[in-house]
């Protein structure tokens, strides 16, 4: 008899995928699963994600409800003078470009991930939160080997990481970055979640913890305990929109990611692919193109009217599309489906790390107000407390009503760039999960194509013809830069399949039983 399917995970760390698959071992469904792998990995991709971070989790039901669970990073409730404030640049180079960020005491938000987390385990999951966070505490606690990727995350990131001395006591215990197959130990995180996970995520924002924070960033920073006690989730409709008869749900305004996929999409749309050589000079021609009209469509008619009611509805009008059509970023995520028909997309991020991790706590915190593409309106310059843009967009595909494909990435500024790529993979080339993902990427921004390698790139270059002014960066290998879409899917057959993405060394793994 066939092995009966019971869900697909795709992550960007072996243990992350594990804690999710323990999950379903225990009964839990999609949601438990990608809760307990969120978990997990503010301890195994610490560098990427954090309890003192935020992210979104759009949950599609076999109910078929569709929930956005926003626990992004908040703007604090007041100001002070940009000359009190512990604010400064580091430049990270990702091997092709370099990219500056901005950290300190100064650069902290809100953070939502913990509450938010709760808040989806109380709606859709079944297993109950401190089992949840049992594998991440047992990752904390009895420590994990280091992977190439885990030793690459903290060499690319050590400009920030050796600013935080309460963060070097589990990342360079000996007084070096560990290395790879090195084991890390996360004592006293483990305590903490192990905590929290008991007693309640309340001590987080109101108790003790809260109090450490707001004194320690009384000088230096913006965060309050007012700031902390009046942190909320929210559950927001998606938003949705159509390609090539799909639906697709993402994440909605004030995020911008989504809405810049979904005009993307619209764009693309406009063109018959199946009239030009696939990846082609022309097919490369028309992706940089759909991506610099979109840039300029977000910087005249989206990045000042994000919190604004139907700005979604303006932004992806056909007429408004029809205007531009005429002219011719630390992150990761998780996506889960399950076999009763649940499917769940989680996107998280610290940011790069404000280089604080708070005393005895393990929990890093963010640098969402450091952070330039989440702050459009300049440094200093966010409206008071106020939910977060950010380009994080976890999204779903369904086909007549059902989840066909769910997936997301990190990456910055470059994930609407890498998960519109891949969408367009799986729909216009009809490519499998695995081919769409590992398919070489560009990414164009403020007039710089970057493109990844491939083969006849060289003579390509030679002919093509890009926007004005566009300068061109030849990268020598696939990065991280590029995003990291993990994603699962379900094919014609009615199996279950699941790609990580290899640029940061992502896991995908489909579970059955006997």
């Amino acid at each position: 008899m066939k092995d009966k399917i019971t869900g697909a995970i795709a992550a960007g760390h072996p243990k992350t995928v594990e804690a999710g698959k323990w999950m379903f071992e225990m009964g839990g469904n999609a949601f438990d699963a990608i809760v307990a792998a969120t978990l997990a990995a503010f301890v195994v991709e610490f560098t990427l994600s954090s309890a003192g971070g935020g992210g979104f989790l759009l949950a599609r039901t076999r109910e078929r409800e569709n929930f956005l669970f926003d626990f992004f990073c908040q703007t604090p409730r007041a100001r002070k003078g940009v000359s009190e404030i512990d604010f400064y640049p580091v430049s990270i180079h990702f091997g092709g470009g370099i990219q500056d960020f901005h950290i300190g005491r100064g650069s902290i938000a809100t953070p939502g991930a913990l509450l938010g987390l709760r808040e989806v385990q109380k709606k859709l999951g079944r297993l109950p939160f401190s089992v949840l966070a049992e594998p991440a505490i047992e990752y904390a606690r009895n420590g994990f080997i280091f992977t190439r990727y885990n030793a690459f995350c903290c060499k690319l990131l050590e400009p920030i990481l050796w600013r935080d001395p309460e963060g070097i006591k589990f990342y360079a215990p000996g007084g070096k970055l560990l290395q790879e197959g090195d084991r890390c130990v996360m004592t006293d995180f483990a305590n903490t979640l192990e905590y929290l996970s008991t007693s309640g995520i309340e001590d987080f924002y109101r108790g003790e913890i809260a109090r450490c924070i707001a004194k320690d960033l009384s000088e230096g920073g913006y965060l309050t305990l007012e700031d902390l006690a009046g942190y909320r989730s929210i559950v927001r409709a998606p938003l949705k929109t159509t390609y090539r008869g799909y639906e697709i749900l993402t994440n909605p305004p004030p995020s911008s990611g989504g809405i810049l996929i979904a005009f993307a999409l619209k764009l693309l749309e406009r063109y018959d692919l199946s009239e030009i050589p696939p990846f082609g000079r022309e097919h490369w021609e028309i992706l940089t193109e759909v991506m610099a009209v979109t840039n300029r469509a977000r910087a005249e008619g989206y990045d000042r009217h994000i919190h604004r009611e139907g700005i979604d509805r303006e932004f992806l009008a056909p007429e408004f599309i029809e205007t531009y059509a005429n002219k011719r970023g630390s992150t990761t995520h998780i996506s889960v489906l399950d076999s009763e028909g649940n499917a769940a997309s989680a996107t998280f991020s610290n940011g790069e790390g404000s280089a604080y991790t708070v005393p005895g706590t393990g929990i890093t915190l963010n640098n969402m107000l450091g952070e330039a593409d989440l702050n459009p309106l300049g440094f200093h310059h966010w409206p008071l407390d106020r939910r977060m843009s950010s380009m994080m967009s976890p999204t779903i595909l369904l086909e007549n009503g059902e989840p066909r494909f769910v997936l997301g990435s990190g990456g910055s500024n470059r994930i609407r760039t890498a998960i519109f790529q891949v969408i367009s993979h799986l729909v216009d080339f009809r490519r499998s999960i695995d081919l769409a993902v590992n398919h070489p990427r560009i990414h164009w921004e403020n007039g710089e194509l970057c493109i990844e390698p491939f083969e006849g790139r060289e003579e390509i270059l030679e002919t093509a013809i890009f926007p004005d002014g566009t300068k061109v960066v030849r990268w020598e290998e696939p990065s991280m830069f590029f995003g990291g879409v993990h994603a699962v899917g379900i094919l014609p057959s009615g199996e279950f399949t699941a790609t990580g993405d290899p640029r940061r060394d992502g896991v995908g793994l489909v579970m059955s039983n006997p």
